[in-house]
């Protein structure tokens, strides 16, 4: 896997992981990357500095600050853009039921009235998705991936 930095046509950067930069450069051609932002097609690797680690041996430097713990998402976002996509996850985590893998099935169920009329997300596979969009039944891919609840 390897990682690049990606800059699209409207100037937005963001990151993204390829299986090689083979499979990376033959997205590209197919015109099947897209900005995270605002979906242009026109995305070109931006400039990357590389990520180096220190030797095993290496001792930290002794002004480094203590490990913090993660701050939230939004607390992390720097750009509006960024700041918008973490409240809009916030509010569709709060105000929302995650229903995992059973997606299609739950909205289905939802459409024909065989469940309570609540607001749901989750994960559908492509062909799932599509069969429900052909059958009438209301969703949108989120700009986001859930997080998988376990346990």
């Amino acid at each position: 896997m390897i990682q690049f930095s990606l800059k699209c046509s409207n100037d937005h950067r963001f990151d993204s992981w390829f299986q090689s930069s083979e499979a990376y450069d033959k997205l590209a051609r197919a015109g099947m990357i897209s900005c995270t932002i605002c979906g242009a097609t026109s995305v070109d690797k931006a400039v990357m500095a590389p990520r180096v680690r220190p030797a095993r041996s290496a001792t930290p430097p002794t002004d480094a600050p203590d490990k913090q713990p993660p701050t939230p998402l939004a607390a992390q976002a720097t750009t509006p853009a960024e700041q918008a996509l973490a409240a809009l996850r916030q509010h569709i985590e709060t105000h929302s039921d995650y229903v995992g893998r059973d997606f299609a099935r739950e909205a289905r169920a939802i459409h024909e009235g065989e469940a309570p009329d609540r607001a749901i997300f989750g994960e559908a596979r492509p062909e799932e998705a599509r069969r429900l969009l052909e059958d009438g039944v209301p969703i949108a891919p989120l700009p986001f991936m859930p997080r998988r609840k376990t346990n």
